[in-house]
């Protein structure tokens, strides 16, 4: 007898019992299981019991904070974090996208979006990257001269034959960019191929591009794969010479690369927010 599939778990971390109520509503009529925890050592705990395939984050948690949280979880294994607050400050959606977070949303939001943006979310990291124009997965085994190799059916990434530790969005992200090598993307046309979406906060973009160079250059400050075209966005090359480059004998330095992707923001654009209301907004002010 064939088994029927468990059905994606999804765990909510909110501390205002309404939002959490109406979020996880949302997400059981769309057909997933909802675990919910009200503050951080519950979220974790719950986490331990049953490993979900996606967390739902509120930043401004009792206790511990969504920040720690989100950390402590990826330490733990790989999962897929949308960070969930009603900051609006753009260091906070900065800091919650550098630790490692897919996407952030802002209070207040509409649970519909909530729900297409964690589907969108899933159903990337399962099925990998798109063709463009096509609705097939593309082919594993995409290797390049800069010594990456990308794998999208098993979603690994190496280079110099290392694994890379990469995020669901880091992960497509690269893919994109490796299979349009000396293309120069914008930030919103990175947004709806890499993300899907067409609208949402562009700061999302700048830095995964920053997460990436830390993780690829032998030197983000200075990187020489993914470029800023300035007044446009990002291209990614690969100067010949590069092929013939053993691994480099220093870890990529981060807080370079931070400065360069901050850098990149200031002149790609103002990183505000776009997300857009239909009517049915829940959480306003509930972390004020």
């Amino acid at each position: 007898m064939q088994q029927t599939p468990s059905p994606t778990r999804v765990l909510v971390v909110d501390d205002d019992p309404t939002v959490a109520e109406v979020v996880a509503g949302y997400l059981g009529r769309a057909g997933f299981a909802v675990d919910q925890a009200a503050d951080g050592p519950g979220a974790l705990a719950r986490a331990a019991a049953r490993w979900p395939d996606l967390v739902v984050l509120d930043l401004m948690l009792p206790g511990m904070d969504g920040l720690e949280v989100c950390r402590v979880l990826r330490d733990k294994g790989p999962v897929p974090v949308i960070m969930l607050t009603a900051r609006g400050d753009e260091e906070d959606r900065i800091l919650g996208l550098e630790i490692g977070a897919d996407d952030y949303v802002t209070k207040p939001f509409s649970p519909r979006e909530l729900v297409l943006r964690v589907e969108s979310v899933l159903r990337r990291g399962r099925t990998g990257p798109q063709v463009p124009g096509s609705s097939a997965p593309a082919p594993g085994g995409v290797a390049h001269p800069a010594g990456l190799t990308l794998d999208p059916l098993a979603r690994r990434a190496t280079r110099h034959g290392r694994e890379l530790a990469l995020t669901v969005r880091e992960f497509d992200l690269l893919s994109f960019l490796l299979r349009n090598p000396g293309v120069a993307f914008t930030r919103e046309e990175l947004m709806r191929e890499v993300w899907g979406w067409d609208f949402g906060d562009l700061s999302t973009v700048t830095v995964h591009v920053r997460r990436l160079r830390g993780k690829v250059e032998d030197d983000p400050a200075a990187p020489r794969l993914i470029q800023t075209v300035w007044g446009i966005g990002y291209r990614f090359d690969a100067p010949p010479e590069v092929a013939d480059e053993g691994p480099p004998d220093h870890g990529p330095r981060d807080e370079a690369g931070r400065d360069e992707g901050r850098r990149d923001e200031g002149r790609d654009g103002d990183g505000r927010d776009r997300t857009r209301r239909d009517g049915d907004e829940w959480g306003a002010g509930s972390d004020a």
